[in-house]
């Protein structure tokens, strides 16, 4: 037998061999869903599956075939190759420096490997559905649920037409309740009673609960009534875990109000489109197409495999030289939460054990009060000790939790121009976190370095509407790393954090330095949970930097336990040894929670120069991408966004003081400070100072800690600009400068009724009456143009090209306009200076 199997496999290799020659040329083994695993694997009868694809081209390797001298490629046509097992890459499929194995998709087609099986036979429900709601009743359409070996595929994701359906809940997305009380003593929690009937009997009911910066899936045992509220109960291991673990906790607030919930998985639940059912007693599913979804023609997808692909080697034989280029991994499950609930600590690591310790201190940290340890969640391609694997031009899509993980002992892989959209979980994660036999406080420092993922690049990949199922997951997360680069990324619709880089809550040296975040871009972040920044870090990482990224536009989210308790840069527990240094972001909204030492902290917020906003995200090879980002979703709380659709509110507070009575200008710029508002938005004019900016969320608390500094001061607030002239809006040709310069300036309307009304009149119809005004605009490439109003004081904002000064732009309004010389004229006799100015003097610049 032994001989036997030997002599095919000689045989085999050798039809290879002739069809490819013996060329330094890479040898080329062709896959095709319409294959066949028996053929030789040629252009013209390729093989079915890329298992055996890779089974030839180990051996090929095994027997030094000359073929493979100039390395070996996989070739998968295009089409979608539905997997029944992960495909497993081994150390025997290693390549090397000169001979490296891809595994690509051909030429103008791009193969799918997919995780999962379609549904047919739908058709319209006719029989009576028990619970079924009556809104839903001649709505909802039905199949049979599929069967593996005898038994029903549990599944919770479902694709119609690639579009992810809503597996069916109590409230209607993005409505949630808020829960009345958590019992840790008994591991129970009331609600409000809930309206619909026959709850108490269904089988698989979970709650889906929000708690600060993670949240936690738990499946209910039991749900008792108590007068117009309910208790629920739950299955272990989830039940202890979600009661004992003090962080994060159920928030229980009257002034934010208490966590947030939904209830899933229901049949009773069922009533609007886009949501579905599974019921496991009758095997069918149940699901209520949307407006644009014929049931006839719809490609209905649920999931069989949590992971597509497999890379393991060891410390001793790594896998190397294995490169993935343009291929698709789809439709991939997360089955945990229906078989242990699940309750993460932190970026979807999820608690195995966790509890707050009665005496606090543990060897390593004489302060802690709690302990845990963690578990870490499936993804569609897992990678373990590898080197110089590569991730190109791949798209990661439809899949139920992480994209992409590099686990551990990973060294010099690249991971590049990907695309990772519809995800669970996290897109991308990296390194070591802490497992199941490594508390969650402590530094790693492992006596086999072999372990650490190290050298890793994570560049130009476009991530996008990801943390969909585990709001507490990230875009990118690593752990204990060292020398990993992530640059040039372009991160949007996530539901917290877009890169989070360290573990451990330490300040401890461990393996972690040398990690460069830089010239990444991160907007619209922030979906639904707090506690949250644009790039966070944990720990000690000597040498480690985060530079020239841009952050901007954070969500403004339904059920947040602190509304204001989120950042653009956050350097939490532990983060020493980081230089922070030129990131762009609309203000200086960072936090610095038991840092140090050793950070350098240095030119971030508005100030940074445009330029370095515009050269983060994408690079130009790899802009195509851009073509995918998911639109906005929600309300954007920065009201300084360079997303369309969500312009500039910009206002101001002023705090006049007397004479003789200085304001503190350092006080100023710390109650700035700390409500997010950089330095260079307070101008001042003798013993008056003015903060304009176009992010004053908070300007009504800063009014108040203002007024109660300096009592003898006026303090007012300059709203709703009056008049807004725009060179987008009013000027044809030119494009908007990239940066730009404000300049204040201030005055008094006269204090005639009667000319006040004529003033604000002459503004309303300035663009129909007098055109020649805003033409002038255009000529001085005035940018923006902002008159406020407060009283009879006017406020003057001209935005100007950055490097230019009002004194060599403000002639030209007036160059050839004599109807712009006639405005100015006409307009003195509505003006007059403010307090403390000369004779004679009207508009008076504020200094920045």
């Amino acid at each position: 037998m032994t001989s036997l199997i030997r002599k095919n496999i000689f045989i085999a290799v050798a039809v290879l061999s002739l069809a490819w020659g013996l060329s330094a040329t890479a040898a080329e083994i062709w896959v095709s869903p319409t294959g066949n695993d028996k053929n030789p694997g040629t252009k013209e009868k390729p093989v079915a599956s890329a298992r055996i694809a890779l089974r030839m081209a180990r051996e090929l390797r095994r027997l030094n075939d000359p073929s493979v001298a100039g390395g070996i490629q996989i070739i998968l046509k295009k089409g979608t190759y539905n997997l029944s097992e992960p495909i497993f890459v081994r150390p025997e499929d290693s390549g090397t420096p000169s001979s490296p194995t891809i595994i690509r998709s051909e030429a103008g087609g791009r193969a799918v490997l997919s995780g999962g099986i379609g549904i047919k036979a739908w058709r319209k429900a006719a029989a009576v559905i028990p619970g079924l709601p009556e809104k839903a009743k001649g709505n909802v359409w039905v199949a049979d649920a599929p069967v593996s070996g005898g038994d029903l595929l549990n599944f919770r994701q479902l694709w119609v037409n690639n579009r992810k359906a809503v597996r069916a809940r109590d409230v209607n997305a993005p409505q949630m309740n808020r829960i009345l009380s958590w019992d840790k003593a008994s591991e129970s929690c009331r609600i409000p009673l809930p309206q619909v009937k026959g709850l108490e009997n269904a089988e698989g009911l979970e709650m889906f609960i929000h708690q600060w910066w993670a949240i936690a899936m738990l499946r209910v045992k039991t749900i008792e009534p108590e007068g117009k509220s309910a208790r629920l109960s739950f299955y272990q291991p989830e039940s202890h875990i979600q009661s004992e673990h003090p962080w994060p906790a159920p928030w229980i607030s009257e002034k934010t109000g208490n966590s947030a919930f939904f209830l899933s998985n229901a049949i009773q639940f069922l009533d609007e489109p886009g949501e579905w059912f599974l019921d496991k007693k009758n095997r069918k599913i149940y699901y209520w197409p949307r407006k644009d979804e014929d049931m006839a023609k719809a490609e209905v997808v649920v999931p069989v495999l949590e992971t597509l692909v497999k890379i393991r080697g060891t410390a001793e034989r790594p896998v190397s030289y294995i490169t993935f280029k343009d291929i698709a991994f789809h439709h991939t499950g997360w089955l945990r939460p229906s078989k242990a609930g699940h309750v993460p600590l932190q970026a979807g690591m999820y608690l195995l054990d966790a509890y707050k310790l009665k005496v606090a201190g543990t060897p390593e940290k004489k302060n802690l009060e709690n302990q845990g340890w963690v578990g870490r969640p499936e993804s569609a391609v897992d990678v373990s000790f590898s080197n110089h694997t590569v991730f190109e031009g791949c798209n990661f899509e439809h899949l139920a939790s992480t994209g992409l993980d590099l686990k551990r002992g990973n060294l010099n892989d690249r991971i590049e121009g990907n695309l990772f959209k519809d995800i669970g979980g996290n897109a991308i994660l990296a390194g070591t976190f802490s497992d199941e036999a490594f508390e969650s406080h402590l530094a790693y420092n492992p006596a086999d370095l072999r372990e650490v993922t190290a050298g890793t690049e994570i560049v130009n990949n476009l991530i996008t509407d990801v943390t969909n199922e585990d709001w507490g997951c990230v875009g990118i997360g690593a752990g204990f790393v060292r020398d990993i680069k992530i640059e040039h990324n372009d991160i949007s619709e996530i539901a917290y954090s877009g890169i989070s880089v360290g573990w451990g809550w330490t300040k401890d040296i461990n393996v972690m330095r040398n990690n460069v975040i830089r010239a990444n871009r991160i907007h619209r972040y922030g979906r639904q949970m707090y506690d949250v920044a644009g790039i966070y870090t944990l720990s000690a990482q000597p040498g480690s930097s985060i530079t020239e990224n841009y952050v901007d536009s954070i969500y403004k989210a339904s059920y947040s336990h602190d509304p204001h308790h989120w950042f653009y840069l956050y350097t939490d527990e532990g983060s020493a040894y980081f230089t922070v240094k030129d990131n762009w972001c609309p203000a200086g909204k960072f936090l610095q929670n038991a840092n140090g030492p050793g950070n350098v902290w240095e030119n971030n917020g508005p100030e940074v120069a445009d330029s370095i906003r515009l050269a983060a995200g994408l690079q130009v090879k790899h802009k195509h991408l851009l073509k995918y980002i998911a639109p906005v979703s929600g309300e954007i709380n920065s009201v300084y966004s360079h997303i369309e659709g969500q312009g500039a509110k910009p206002r101001a507070i002023e705090i006049a003081g007397k004479e003789g009575k200085p304001l503190d200008r350092a006080f100023i710029k710390e109650v700035c400070r700390q409500h997010g508002i950089a330095s260079n938005s307070i101008y001042q004019w003798n013993n008056r100072v003015v903060i304009f900016d176009d992010f004053l969320n908070d300007s009504e608390k800063m009014q108040k800690k203002f007024a109660e500094k300096f009592p003898d001061a006026e303090v007012k607030a300059y709203e709703t600009p009056f008049y807004v002239f725009s060179k987008k809006d009013r000027c044809t040709g030119g494009a908007a400068a990239s940066e730009w310069d404000h300049v204040l300036l201030t005055a008094n309307l006269t204090v005639d009724g009667t000319l006040q009304k004529e003033y604000m009149e002459y503004h309303a119809t300035q663009f129909n009456k007098w055109p020649e005004v805003s033409k002038g605009f255009c000529n001085a490439d005035f940018q923006q143009l902002l008159v406020f109003r407060t009283g009879r004081q006017l406020l003057l904002v001209i935005s100007i090209p950055k490097g230019k000064s009002l004194d060599q732009l403000n002639p030209l309004t007036t160059k050839d306009n004599p109807r712009a010389v006639e405005w100015n004229a006409l307009m003195k006799k509505y003006q007059e200076g403010i307090e403390g100015t000369k004779s004679g003097e009207v508009w008076v610049e504020m200094e920045q």
